[in-house]
């Protein structure tokens, strides 16, 4: 299997996000780190289009064989077109991996055992594809959709008000640490979504995605606790 760590060099929500320090390491070395201890990849790969952060990749154990062209580093590209690219870099030197899969560095609590408990669970379920998810911090059937007068008339049906949280039913959200499929249905798919498609469940605490400064500063909160 291929792992892609995915890690563009702008940020808009936080600049230089992927190679800003976090608890004393660049915060793509917790993905680095990650894949390399799992063991269940041939290859770790960064795919970029920043010479920085390829030398801090390269650092950590991280192999970086290309730097990524600038038609795929936009903001507008999805990062399954990042995917794409790196199989087809290897495709063309007539290297093929049987699985991918896709590795963000803004999920630094993702760690070694998730992946190989993941890597076990989509062999054993004999899944095309598998992405991670915790359960939602709020249920979103206390969430609705406001108008500009701002009313809470109907805002969530009347058998919701009436019903204690526990009585709810759990719902599940993406949370952007792993997701894993088989190369040939990817490429057919060209996303993770697809058919046959399992869920590896992790803890809230585990699933901070480092999107905004808050995000990171919550997450080095944590790390400090741990470490």
């Amino acid at each position: 299997m291929l792992a892609v760590i995915t890690a563009r060099g702008g940020s808009k929500g936080v600049p230089g996000k992927n190679i800003k320090q976090l608890a004393g390491q660049p915060l793509i070395a917790y993905t680095i780190r990650a894949a390399i201890d799992s063991g269940i990849f041939q290859k770790v790969i960064v795919s970029t289009d920043s010479r920085e952060i390829a030398d801090v990749a390269l650092n950590y154990g991280a192999e970086v064989p290309f730097l990524r062209p600038a038609d795929i580093s936009g903001d507008m590209v999805s990062s399954d077109d990042v995917i794409l690219h790196a199989l087809s870099f290897y495709q063309q030197q007539g290297i093929n991996f049987d699985e991918v899969c896709k590795l963000q560095p803004t999920s630094p609590f993702r760690n070694s055992g998730h992946l190989k408990d993941a890597y076990q669970l989509f062999c054993r379920k004999k899944a095309d594809f598998l992405v991670s998810v915790c359960e939602c911090e709020h249920s979103p059937l206390w969430s609705g959709v406001l108008g500009d007068d701002l009313r809470l008339d109907d805002f969530i049906p009347e058998e919701v008000k009436r019903a204690c949280r526990q009585e709810l039913p759990a719902y599940y959200r993406l949370n952007g640490a792993i997701y894993m499929g088989k190369t040939d249905k990817f490429c057919t798919n060209k996303n993770f979504l697809g058919k046959n498609c399992i869920a590896y469940i992790m803890e809230q605490k585990e699933s901070i995605d480092i999107d905004t400064q808050m995000d990171f500063e919550l997450a080095e909160f944590f790390l400090k606790k741990v470490l």
